[in-house]
């Protein structure tokens, strides 16, 4: 029998029970869609995340202390990055493509303003360094000096939110505002812009890095150092540079390791990558499961098909058909089935996917796009197509081996 007609009979026969047909995909549709927005969201994640590593720039190289970045308390609490360090690094004849640095004190205090208390990321550092890394602009005044760094000015420019939670529609520029009861004056706001880099400008109050040591910390140790190459191209070269000299000014031995960690972006790229894509692979594989069930189902249905079909298995053997001719057309059956199963998996899971993400962009992060994920949509249509083969293959054979004799005599 031609293909066309065995094609047109198994179509036929699947119309015949359209709500079992649609009973029996329900497992594969439920599987592709859950497949479909796993990977979406987990791309969505992972494009967020390098929007905001990237966000600093290819040239840009992080010194943290310790040696885990990952390790928010090493990084808040080690104490082996010191202005030597910086000094060090600044001379020309040790790290020659080092064209600026800008080193970091991270706290976690409470500012205060009339008695309205707020707790936002304080960042001492360099404000016009960090803010023209991240592409931040200033709402409302201006940026405070290197001058004023080096006098350990009181002063501070603070984000959209830390203005509306303090000041609400009053003027901030030029009011004073309380961390840990010393003093320091507003000098700017900055523009309402969100996550931008490692940090959330919004909630953010900077004050210059010698006045954060001397008013708030009381130490003289960083968090973390920016450092900008001349190049791009010349990054790996600054970052082997950089440990070098911090080895020796650290008076590492040759078999220790290093209690600092450098990170350029490519560097961080390439974890983020690897972590969500390992993450993401283990949540398709679990979900996944959902197909398996469904193929156990769909071998179940067709099995019962097979013995509802016994007569017309049994007449149509009579009339020519041969046992290739009944095999090919129960495995048709199954494969369109699934196949069906897995393009309505994908739309609903894209539709799914869709909604996620625009209340995601309004809850969590206002960047959080939509992302189809194209490799998931084929994956998705080739499994469940490769379902249906697979457990139909049983089904089918048990309806080729029927004797035409027995069949039509079956009740």
């Amino acid at each position: 029998m031609p293909l066309k007609h065995i094609l047109i009979t198994a179509i036929r026969g699947l119309r015949t029970h359209t709500s079992r047909s649609a009973l029996t995909i329900l497992g594969i549709v439920i599987g592709v869609a859950a497949i479909i927005i796993v990977m979406a969201l987990g791309q969505g994640a992972q494009d967020l995340i390098l929007s905001q590593v990237e966000g600093l720039g290819a040239e840009t190289v992080v010194l943290r202390p310790g040696t885990g970045v990952s390790d928010i308390t090493k990084t808040l609490f080690t104490q082996t990055l010191t202005q030597n360090d910086i000094a060090a690094l600044e001379k020309k004849q040790n790290v020659p493509n080092l064209i600026e640095v800008s080193p970091l004190v991270i706290m976690y205090d409470a500012v205060e303003f009339q008695g309205k208390v707020y707790r936002p990321s304080i960042i001492g550092g360099s404000a016009e360094f960090l803010f023209g890394l991240l592409d931040i602009s200033l709402q409302d005044g201006r940026y405070y000096t290197d001058d004023d760094i080096d006098q350990k000015a009181r002063v501070a420019i603070i984000g959209a939110t830390v203005k509306e939670e303090l000041f609400e529609n009053s003027q901030a520029v030029g009011q004073q505002i309380r961390i840990k009861d010393k003093k320091f004056k507003v000098l700017g706001v900055l523009e309402k812009s969100g996550q931008a880099g490692p940090f959330d400008m919004d909630e953010l109050v900077m004050i210059p890095q010698t006045s954060a040591q001397t008013y708030i910390t009381g130490t003289n140790y960083f968090n973390e150092v920016f450092l900008r190459a001349d190049d791009p191209k010349n990054v790996e070269k600054m970052a082997y540079d950089i440990a070098v000299t911090l080895r020796e000014t650290h008076d590492i031995g040759l078999n220790e390791d290093d209690d600092f960690d450098i990170q350029t972006q490519q560097n961080v790229i390439d974890q983020i990558e690897t972590i969500v894509s390992v993450f993401t692979a283990f949540l398709v594989t679990v979900v996944s499961i959902s197909l398996v069930v469904g193929g156990i189902g769909i071998m179940n249905i067709m099995l019962v098909s097979v013995f509802e079909r016994t007569k017309e298995i049994g007449l149509r053997k009579a009339l020519g058909a041969t046992r290739n001719d009944i095999l090919k057309q129960f495995l048709f059956e199954a494969v369109i089935l699934t196949s069906i199963g897995g393009f309505v998996g994908v739309i609903l899971g894209t539709v799914f996917s869709y909604v996620a993400a625009v209340v995601l962009a309004q809850t969590v992060a206002e960047n959080w796009a939509f992302a189809f994920p194209v490799g998931g949509a084929i994956l998705g249509v080739g499994v469940s197509a490769s379902v249906g083969l697979i457990f139909g293959i049983y089904p089918a054979n048990q309806a080729s081996k029927k004797s035409p004799i027995e069949a039509l005599r079956y009740e």
